[in-house]
């Protein structure tokens, strides 16, 4: 059942309430790319494992070896491999390669997003 069926309130009468009188604001446009954009970065975030990886990538020192990143994720070396090129590609990932090893760092853009997150979390608290 849809809500307007279960709603006391008809159409009608809402209308009739406002009649004259502009009951909403004018929605400024927002820039698809924009928007294209930050869903990418959003949604590479959105997922536990790929969450985990720049939590731990961000508590590292240094780069981290894909090696590494397995190990401590319990995962094969490809499903880490697939989830750091998707950080990678949203943006969030910097990698280098040394002989036949991968290093992963943060981006400026990842390590503001955790910053926000942690921030967010402690004015919860």
């Amino acid at each position: 059942m849809s809500r307007d069926e279960t709603d006391p309130i008809s159409r009608a009468e809402q209308s009739e309430g406002t009649a004259g009188t502009a009951c909403c604001a004018e929605v400024p446009e927002v820039e698809e790319d924009t928007v294209v954009a930050d869903v990418q970065l959003l949604s590479a975030l959105g997922n536990d494992t790929r969450y985990e990886l720049v939590r731990r990538i961000r508590a590292a020192e240094s780069d981290v070896c894909v090696c590494d990143l397995e190990a401590a994720v319990g995962l094969s070396q490809s499903a880490v491999s697939q989830a750091l090129s998707r950080l990678y590609s949203a943006g969030l990932v910097t990698r280098r390669k040394e002989g036949s090893w991968r290093y992963y760092g943060l981006t400026d853009d990842a390590e503001q997003l955790v910053e926000t997150l942690d921030a967010l979390r402690t004015d919860d608290e």
